[in-house]
């Protein structure tokens, strides 16, 4: 602070601060609500400034800021006297006599100190009737491809000056040697740990002085390299994206730091109860000899086991334009983006990979897996079993008819569980898809003492799933909790370009969204029970359950659910 006072910030300093500033504000002008969505920021102005239209002049400070106003400030309101220091001491705690509550002064509500800012008008009295329903325009991006066979989606989005892009590439953990689990997402991670020219703080640096985000990561069927930046900056951003994802050095020290991150987050992992039984239902479900068999994040053997060499291997296998896509989204014309492709991405090399060999799945007959965690107050409670993968040609009518089942509050799942016996505060179902089949599963956080009985619950609600229909309300509803929320993925830049990346990675037509509405509403109840009859198989489940073996093994037991397994933290069969 002394500093800072003395000599006030850098001119860079300053531009970095103000990028990353109006950066945030535009933004969160994507979003109508939420947290500095428009309603927010609206309301802000005019609850605080008396006028809704003050955006140009809130950036207009910004804008005026000097470095020579900043260390004025700083000066006059940060002085060394301005602070108070609190110690927090060990012993019987004392906060001194009790201080009476005032009374309440009687408040006026034609004022806007009083309950109520608006006077009573008759008009109020009612709520205004919903108009008619707008219909849904979902955007087709256009796609072509650079001479080195990189594949890129494009979609321009007039309006504010932003843009996001994403980098997609075919290299998830279901490409990863399957003695090197996690190794995708270490590679991954690696990427903004150093380049040819830049340093892991280089990089962070560079991006925060654009008022740029900058992320890398890996699950299991892509990895991703994305950034959005203010118009004006992206085509610096979009160097750096090219930089951290062509020319990464993999840097010794850098990986021993992730590598020391990475075992730590597997043991947190192995400490959040969910987190443990999805670890552990991989196992089960996949074995060791599948790559889906393992987290994206790896296993501790593996992560401590991964060389330099297995990082830059990957990376030269996995990384060339052929097996990737460049999505683009935002204000930005086709005529300006075409030469900042080629100038960043128009030397990448081509390349060719090997051949995925995931390996195959271990069988899925219904057995009980427990998982001990002595002293546990409730158990994690997942039923599984193979699903599919997401070139399904029954994906919309699995979707409508799952959300009936577990995918709303009101899903049938939830209300059994939670309403009907208040087992839980929670429950669901979902189909996890991949390019190769994922899982379908049921679960919930049930309170130990009833474990069985939450379990025998679930289970009735699956058989009552492929035996009774659904009723029109029902249909209508998971029709529309899904058609309805498909704007959310497009209202959001970041979010728009990662919808546009699914086209990429699952074989999607480029008109795909615009027509999963009328796919959607054509769903009939027919459809939806034949789905739940072709899929969902209540005994060929595996029945996992993380809690207190000692309480809720006989219980289970009982079920008779088939033969019982117990695992550790690893997934690996230990009884």
């Amino acid at each position: 602070m002394d500093a800072f006072r003395k000599d006030g910030p850098t001119a860079a300093e300053l531009t970095r601060a103000r990028n990353v500033i109006e950066s945030r504000i535009i933004a969160g002008l994507e979003t109508l609500g939420g947290f500095g969505g428009v309603a927010d920021r609206l309301n802000s102005y005019n609850h605080y400034l008396g006028t809704p239209d003050f955006l140009t002049a809130d950036i207009g400070r910004y804008e005026s800021a000097t470095t020579e106003s900043i260390q004025a400030f700083v000066q006059g309101q940060l002085n060394g006297n301005q602070h108070a220091v609190i110690y927090g001491l060990p012993g019987k705690q004392d906060l001194g006599p009790e201080v009476a509550t005032p009374k309440a002064e009687p408040k006026d509500p034609s004022k806007n100190n009083g309950e109520a800012v608006n006077p009573d008008a008759e008009w109020r009295k009612d709520a205004p009737k919903a108009g008619p329903a707008s219909a849904l325009h979902l955007p087709v991006p256009e796609k072509f491809k650079l001479a080195n066979g990189l594949t890129v989606l494009y979609s321009e989005r007039p309006g504010l000056p932003l843009v996001a892009a994403n980098l997609v590439l075919l290299a998830g953990s279901g490409v990863n040697p399957v003695d090197r689990p996690g190794l995708a997402s270490m590679t991954a991670r690696m990427l903004q740990q150093g380049t040819t020219t830049r340093s892991a703080l280089q990089i962070a640096d560079r991006a925060a002085e654009l008022g740029a985000t900058l992320n890398s990561g890996a699950g299991t069927d892509t990895t991703g390299i994305s950034t959005r930046s203010l118009s004006r900056n992206f085509p610096d951003a979009l160097e750096l994206l090219g930089d951290v994802a062509l020319h990464p050095n993999f840097p010794q020290a850098e990986i021993e730091r992730v590598r020391s991150e990475r075992l730590t987050g597997i043991v947190q992992e192995k400490d959040e109860p969910f987190a443990l039984a999805t670890r552990v239902l991989s196992a089960a479900l996949y074995g060791a000899r599948h790559t889906y068999g393992f987290p994206d994040s790896g296993t501790t053997e593996s992560i401590k086991a991964i060389s330099r060499e297995d990082l830059v291997h990957f990376w030269q296998q996995n990384y060339f334009p052929g097996n990737a896509a460049l999505i683009v989204t935002g204000n930005i014309k086709l005529a300006v983006l075409k030469p900042l492709l080629e100038k960043q991405f128009g030397a990448w090399k081509a390349g060719r990979s090997a051949p995925a060999a995931p390996g195959s799945p271990e069988s899925t007959d219904a057995k009980l897996i427990l998982v001990d965690r002595p002293g546990a107050p409730q158990t994690t409670l997942v039923c599984f079993s193979m699903g599919l993968a997401r070139s399904t040609p029954d994906y919309v009518p699995v979707e409508v008819m799952n959300t009936d089942l577990g995918g709303l509050f009101s899903s049938r799942i939830n209300m059994n569980l939670r309403e009907a016996h208040g087992y839980t505060y929670g429950a669901g179902s979902g189909f996890v898809y991949h390019r190769a089949p994922g899982p379908f599963f049921a679960f919930s956080d049930v309170r130990t003492d009833v474990t069985a009985p939450a379990t025998s619950e679930v289970l009735n609600e699956l058989r009552r799933m492929r035996e009774t229909e659904m009723t029109p309300a029902e249909l209508l509803l998971s029709k529309d909790s899904i058609a309805r929320s498909l704007p959310g993925r497009f209202e959001r830049g970041t979010e728009a370009a990662a919808s546009f990346a699914e086209l990429f990675t699952y074989d999607l037509p480029l008109d795909y969204y615009s027509n999963l509405p009328d796919r959607i509403n054509a769903v009939t109840i027919e459809q939806a029970q034949n789905m739940a009859q072709k899929y969902i198989h209540p005994d060929k489940l595996i029945v996992l359950a993380v809690g207190d073996r000692a309480k809720i093994e006989e219980d289970m037991k009982k079920l008779k659910l088939g033969k019982v397994e117990v695992r550790d933290t690893d997934g690996k069969v230990v009884h």
